[in-house]
């Protein structure tokens, strides 16, 4: 989240686990009504990328009693293993994982059905399946045989990443593999450590297929509970949420947000091992974008410009053609919201490496003329890409001026300047473009759950690409 001449923002989110039991369901007379009173679980593989897969459980109730609470268990072969998940509870022990209701999910009525997903890492795929204790009786979709790029959720050729494949920097623009200079435009994410139930299969076929976005920004926070806490976990996270993004045919930016403290370097040993690791395993695909610093802050350009001169080359030696975006000084906002140097400094001492552009955020009711016309001398002479930007105040929070707004978004279609709105969840401030509980409940789709602020975007979005 944008900064200027602020404290830190700090926000936290209180899950509520429900941990499910198992419905009891009466024994019916005879085996004919056994049958008909039994539930379900179906299992099908949405995605499959080789290394991985999106599996999704439906669970139908048949019968003619109310289940009031499910419970699922299946085994999965040595070398698979599950990676995040939504819409359910789960505890693991070895190969066996038992998944449960939510709070809100746990009732399914008669000819009514539920269904939960998860990520699954590794070929194979689930067995021994059971419903409250018994079979599932299901059965399961057959498994599709791997190929090169997930299955996308809408019709091949007609998504981001059919209609333009890798990207790259041609002067001062974002172009296509045609060599044709377009605008890319999405959402992103708040923190993963805050926010992840925001960002769910469901949700994300919302923003690829209603709001027609073109980009995912994951935003890996560094600190504030974020990567250092737990490596491991939210690296997993990322390449989770590259693959959904990828599935759905839309760009994934990898955001390594970094706040506080504000000089990259700081983090340097931290983001070596991560973007190592993220291009290790995302090399051959042709949609991920490496966000390398969100918001520098409190150093001149020199020193984001040696962070970006040695973690650039960890990117490179692994994917050799992706964009790298390189943030700017004072919270990328092209050092308008203080003294670490502006436009000139930057193009007077660019980042020497192809298919590198520069960060810019801003937020509409604090960031006025004078931010305004920053970004549109850096145009002139540098590649831009806009990560981050809301409506509001620098603070995500506060009232909209959607007129402001407007204007700047007005020049970013005249310089096929490429942006992302801040952000795809319910937290409380203006600034989310979901009403408080939106996420918990599941429900994303049309605009009945959506803030001012959401339906202005996602009208904004909405307009038809110029590919």
């Amino acid at each position: 989240m944008t900064r200027t001449r602020r404290t830190l923002l700090l926000a936290g989110l209180v899950a509520a686990v429900v941990t499910a039991s198992a419905a009891v369901v009466s024994a019916p007379l005879t085996t004919a009504a056994r049958a008909a009173a039994t539930p379900t679980a179906s299992f099908a593989k949405v995605s499959d990328w080789g290394s991985g897969w999106e599996g999704r459980y439906t669970i139908t109730n048949s019968g003619t009693s109310t289940i009031t609470s499910w419970r699922v268990e299946f085994d999965l072969p040595a070398g698979t293993t599950v990676g995040s998940y939504w819409d359910a509870t789960l505890t693991s022990s070895g190969q066996r994982h038992t998944f449960g209701n939510r709070a809100w999910n746990g009732t399914v009525t008669p000819g009514s059905s539920v269904t939960f997903g998860f990520i699954g890492s590794g070929p194979g795929a689930p067995a021994g399946c059971r419903l409250n204790g018994q079979p599932c009786a299901g059965g399961t979709t057959p498994t599709p045989t791997p190929t090169a790029t997930p299955t996308p959720t809408v019709p091949p050729g007609s998504t981001p990443v059919a209609a333009n494949g890798q990207l790259r920097v041609c002067g001062r623009q974002l172009c296509n593999a045609r060599g044709k200079a377009i605008q890319l435009r999405g959402m992103s994410t708040h923190g993963l450590q805050w926010y992840a139930n925001c960002a769910t299969p469901g949700s994300l076929d919302v923003l690829a297929n209603e709001w027609r976005a073109d980009v995912l920004r994951i935003s890996m926070y560094v600190q504030e509970g974020g990567y250092e806490t737990d490596p491991r976990r939210f690296t997993d996270l990322v390449h989770n949420y590259i693959e959904l993004a990828t599935a759905r045919g839309m760009y994934a930016i990898v955001d390594w947000h970094m706040l506080t403290p504000g000089d990259p370097n700081e983090n340097l040993g931290r983001a070596r091992t991560f973007f190592a690791e993220i291009a290790d395993r995302h090399q051959a695909k042709n949609n991920v974008i490496y966000e390398i610093a969100n918001e520098p802050n409190g150093v001149a350009w020199s020193s984001i410009k040696s962070y970006a001169d040695q973690i650039i080359p960890v990117i490179r030696t692994r994917d050799a053609d992706a964009v790298v975006l390189v943030g700017t000084p004072d919270w990328s906002s092209l050092g308008a919201s203080g003294e670490g140097g502006g436009p000139d400094v930057i193009a007077a001492n660019p980042v020497n490496d192809n298919n590198v552009m520069y960060v810019f955020h801003f937020y509409a009711a604090s960031h006025d003329d004078y931010y305004l016309d920053t970004v549109t001398r850096a145009a002139d002479r540098l590649p831009l890409f806009v990560t981050e930007f809301g409506t509001q105040e620098y603070t995500g929070d506060g009232p909209n001026n959607f007129t402001m707004a407007q204007r700047y978004l007005d020049l970013f279609a005249g310089r096929k300047i490429s942006w992302v709105n801040w952000n795809f969840s319910d937290d409380f401030r203006s600034g989310a473009v979901f009403t408080s509980g939106t996420c918990a409940a599941g429900q994303f789709s049309g605009t009945g759950r959506l803030k001012e602020a959401g339906v202005w975007i996602r009208d904004r979005i909405r307009t038809a690409d110029d590919f």
